[in-house]
């Protein structure tokens, strides 16, 4: 009698409680379920008892890694893995689960238990804040980030020449494809040219293309880059990397909208629109007659500055989450974050590869991570320990000597001059941004 009541009372609890209880056999066959697991799943306790659980829960992960078997199997709870369920109606549902085993009285093995909770709402917000903080590929609620959101779609309308300018891995080519994608021209196709990778003898007929018989090795004609994106758009990264000799024939395809393949005497329409990037500051090139004048203007007629990663520091969490995300399902992993060390390290490190390499960093975690936690021995070990040393050696300094002082009066004034760049203040310094940050970092200015 007492044994009939405690059930009934336990009954009671786990269908007052708001998350989802259901309980399996060793043979993964449902023997309880509550009214929160019915109200999520679209199941009747009477429809679900007894049957197979993946029949009732359909889980992404029911045959390939099914949680429960896996803690019967290894006698170890699972602790909220994200997991979607299709519910009776085929929707899905996005669901937290953990899993324990279930033992009689004697500590025999029973079966397991599994509580979910459903993400819904949760999810939804997610999205809509990834929606607010997103456009395209680029993720950021940086202010600055938020203000090139709002002007890229009036941008990508229009048929203006863009220069795109931001240090190595900032994330120029992304702008560059959310432009042509929010354009009339997003069914032609992007064209990427790096000029800074490409040999100056064989970046023309990269970009314009070549007749047969035009060189000894010209067996036929070849279409440039130009021809190939006709109706498209023409991306030229590193821009600032161009030789002067290509720098004429590039701005006649601005003034004239129209180019010549090598060894050809006829011009040929370009019917493109051309975003140009560069992580130099062209404006000091033209100075120095690196870089024509007239191009310059030509191409500098919309432009766009990406800031370096160590100031945009409130994205760094939801470019984390974006590249967890993408490494998960790529990889097929379950990781769900970072532990509190690792994301402190994350958040305070300067970033001289800017986003590409906090995308590195995460992938190299991935690689070396055996749970669903990241931790601060899964990112890589020399960017880590040269982090150490850093503060180690800021500390170490208590007095400065009188260069010492000299050296960090000179940054500091260069700074206020450029009103906190580090990328324009490393240029006028002539030092590389590592070595501004180090000397930063030493003087103790963060």
């Amino acid at each position: 009698m007492k044994e009939i009541k405690a059930a009934k009372l336990f009954g009671i609890i786990l269908n007052s409680v708001a998350d989802g209880v259901f309980t399996v056999s060793n043979q993964s066959k449902i023997t309880f379920m509550n009214e929160a697991a019915e109200r999520i799943t679209g199941y009747t306790r009477r429809e679900a008892l007894g049957r197979n659980c993946f029949d009732i829960f359909r889980a992404d992960i029911c045959l390939t890694r099914c949680a429960l078997k896996e803690s019967i199997r290894t006698k170890k709870e699972i602790v909220n893995l994200p997991v979607t369920i299709l519910n009776k109606s085929g929707k899905e549902i996005p669901i937290s689960i953990s899993t324990a085993i279930l033992r009689d009285e004697r500590g025999h093995i029973i079966g397991g238990v599994e509580t979910f909770r459903d993400l819904t709402l949760i999810e939804a917000l997610r999205k809509e804040l990834s929606q607010k903080y997103s456009l395209s590929d680029i993720i950021g609620k940086n202010h600055r980030i938020q203000e090139i959101f709002s002007i890229l779609p009036d941008i990508a309308q229009s048929e203006s020449t863009v220069l795109i300018q931001g240090a190595s891995g900032t994330g120029k080519e992304l702008v560059a494809k959310a432009i042509h994608n929010l354009s009339p021209r997003k069914a032609g196709p992007f064209i990427t040219v790096n000029c800074g990778a490409i040999p100056e003898t064989l970046l023309e007929s990269e970009l314009f293309g070549y007749v047969k018989g035009a060189f000894t090795d010209a067996k036929k004609d070849k279409a440039g880059k130009f021809a190939l994106a006709d109706g498209g758009t023409v991306f030229l990264d590193e821009v600032g990397d161009m030789p002067p000799s290509l720098q004429v024939k590039l701005l006649r395809v601005l003034q004239e909208k129209e180019f010549e393949p090598l060894g050809s005497t006829q011009p040929f329409k370009a019917d493109v629109r051309i975003v140009a990037a560069t992580k130099q500051d062209l404006s000091r090139l033209v100075s120095k007659g690196f870089f024509r004048d007239d191009l310059y203007y030509r191409l500098n007629v919309v432009k766009i500055e990406l800031p370096p990663l160590c100031e945009r520091r409130e994205d760094i969490p939801l470019l984390i989450n974006a590249l967890i995300q993408k490494f998960n399902a790529r990889l097929g992993k379950r990781v769900i974050g970072l532990s509190s060390q690792a994301l402190k390290f994350l958040l305070e490190y300067e970033y001289p590869g800017n986003v590409r390499e906090l995308e590195n960093m995460i992938e190299h975690a991935f690689v070396l991570c055996k749970d669903d936690l990241i931790r601060l021995d899964c990112l890589p070990k020399e960017i880590v320990g040269m982090q150490k040393e850093g503060r180690e050696t800021g500390m170490a300094i208590k007095e400065k000597s009188p260069l010492q002082e000299a050296e960090a009066k000179l940054i500091r004034e260069a700074l206020k001059r450029n009103e906190g760049n580090r990328i324009k203040t490393a240029h006028e310094l002539a030092m590389s941004r590592v070595t501004l940050w180090r000397k930063m970092r030493k003087h103790r200015f963060f």
